[in-house]
């Protein structure tokens, strides 16, 4: 594999609460979940942490375990968990989270596991659509919940109050039946991530990418997966984020592409296979 990435905070006075890691043969991305100012998370470590602490132990684990990538993703879990709680409530509902997308070229295949809104996108080698994996149950129970905060303009006291108020609400389905899944506290959430193997000699590249860089697709519309590929092979990770940020900085109060968050941390790796 031949690997190149970029990642950049949303702001350079915040940590970047994407983790990025890669080895000769895997790769691992998580996009841990930001808490609004004033909301209580549990744990005094932070966000951050748990994305850098996990993460590691993740690519760690992929150098030296055969198990499963949802084996290996449990146990990271369970690891990253016994480090904090005993100082933390890590049963919290807001305790820190992350997506998760992690991927492992070993004997010819390409095995793959996503967890949440990250995005996987594979280029198959014959095909003009490319294969996108990603997790939208978190998005479709978010939409009960969006309208107000959609409305207000990002920035606004009012919209950092909604902000607050949505994530509040969406923590009552988070790691529950009929919810969304994301990592956590819980190891059990590894089971309900999305997984497959494939012939790596099918796969022409690969990019993972947490939604920070996705929206430039799947927020914004403005590029499809297949120009997204392009980007990435001809331009590099880099020069994706220059145009999310771009597209971010023309709509700052979010009346076109009304979100969460104005800018977010952005994080893509693009993967040469064959």
């Amino acid at each position: 594999m031949r690997v190149t990435f970029a990642t950049e905070p949303a702001s350079p006075d915040r940590p970047n609460e994407d983790f990025i890691a890669v080895t000769p043969d895997a790769v691992v991305l998580l996009d841990g979940a930001g808490t609004p100012a004033g909301s209580e998370s549990g744990c005094s470590h932070g966000v951050a942490w748990y994305a850098r602490t996990l993460g590691s132990t993740l690519i760690a684990s992929l150098t030296q375990s055969a198990g499963t990538l949802t084996e290996i993703l449990a146990e990271g879990i369970k690891a990253t968990t016994s480090l904090h709680d005993f100082t933390c409530d890590v049963n919290h509902p807001g305790s820190p989270s992350a997506t998760v997308v992690m991927l492992r070229c070993t004997d010819g295949h390409l095995d793959y596991l996503v967890l949440a809104d990250s995005v996987l996108v594979l280029d198959v080698i014959g095909t003009e659509d490319p294969m996108v994996i990603t997790d939208d149950r978190e998005g479709q129970v978010g939409k009960r919940y969006r309208t107000a905060m959609d409305a207000l303009d990002s920035g606004t006291t009012d919209h950092t109050a909604a902000l607050r108020t949505y994530v509040e609400a969406m923590r009552a389905h988070r790691n529950r039946d009929g919810g969304f899944w994301v990592t956590a506290s819980d190891p059990l959430a590894a089971e309900q991530a999305l997984t497959g193997t494939l012939p790596a000699d099918q796969i022409r590249a690969a990019a993972l990418l947490s939604d920070g860089a996705s929206r430039l697709v799947d927020r914004f519309g403005l590029a499809t997966w297949r120009q997204t590929l392009d980007i990435l092979d001809q331009d590099g990770p880099a020069e994706l984020i220059r145009r999310v940020r771009d597209a971010e900085h023309s709509d700052p109060s979010g009346k076109r592409w009304p979100r969460g968050k104005s800018l977010d941390d952005a994080t893509a790796a693009y993967i040469r296979i064959t």
